[in-house]
């Protein structure tokens, strides 16, 4: 393992997002606010408590895995385009490091991004809600393990796409809806029993359903189908990543 190439990458990644530090600090405050602005106060004086819990309370998880997905996917996706890009990606293809190297350099810089604004969507929601977490420890597994396969995905989509539009459009399209349709900011025993049946089909509501457990010991799905699910879907992504590598699918000129 070349730590020296893994480290450079990740450097160079990290210092993308320091530059624009104000930025990718303020905006999350600012989405997390208006979020409890309009689902908290709007919505949550209509809805009291949802399973014993208040509705402020309740969004939370669902809010930090929005974004958590959302940012992963776009850091990880744009940081391995623009390289590729400008050319500049071919040059590490040619360089003495392996595919593994490779991806540890850009997905886990994209993961530790991801993983700093979920953190900070979590302190800010201390501000407005009275936040216990019951599982803390299953809370910080579930939030890494959803960075690190979300970052490996946008990995993907970032060798997928041929342009800037196409970096936009299965985030927009299908993880963003799937997001809000797996119990985001509602509790999927509150829909009718046939759309509970298609909600199940949502790979999204286990992982949203497992995080949200680990604040407050309740889910709509046994935990062990939400470790499952997350797990199976890293390592779905990491199939995909060494067969891109393997085959030079979309990397080759």
């Amino acid at each position: 393992m070349n730590l020296r190439a893994v480290g450079a990458i990740y450097k160079v990644e990290m210092a993308r997002f320091f530059r624009t530090l104000a930025q990718s600090f303020i905006s999350p405050v600012i989405s997390t606010s208006l979020y409890f602005v309009v689902f908290g106060t709007a919505i949550g004086s209509r809805i009291d408590q949802v399973e014993g819990i208040s509705y402020g309370a309740f969004i939370v998880p669902g809010l930090i895995m929005l974004t958590v997905m959302t940012q992963g996917i776009s850091n990880a996706s744009f940081g391995i385009y623009f390289p590729k890009f400008i050319g500049t990606f071919y040059e590490l293809l040619s360089a003495p490091i392996n595919f593994l190297e490779i991806v540890l350099g850009f997905a886990g810089a994209a993961a530790t991004k991801a993983l700093f604004i979920g953190l900070v969507i979590l302190a800010t929601s201390a501000f407005f809600v009275d936040l216990t977490i019951l599982h803390p420890l299953a809370m910080l597994a579930f939030l890494v393990l959803t960075c690190i396969s979300f970052s490996l995905f946008g990995f993907i989509i970032g060798i997928w796409a041929k342009n800037f539009e196409q970096l936009q459009l299965i985030p927009l399209l299908v993880v963003t809806p799937l997001v809000f349709l797996g119990g985001s900011f509602y509790s999927i025993s509150m829909l009718p029993p046939f759309w509970q049946g298609v909600s199940f089909f949502n790979p999204v509501v286990y992982l949203i359903s497992g995080f949200r457990w680990a604040f407050f010991g309740t889910s709509d799905v046994p935990i062990g189908l939400s470790l499952l699910a997350i797990a199976g879907f890293t390592a779905a992504c990491l199939a995909i990543v060494w067969w891109i590598f393997r085959t030079g699918w979309r990397i080759r000129s």
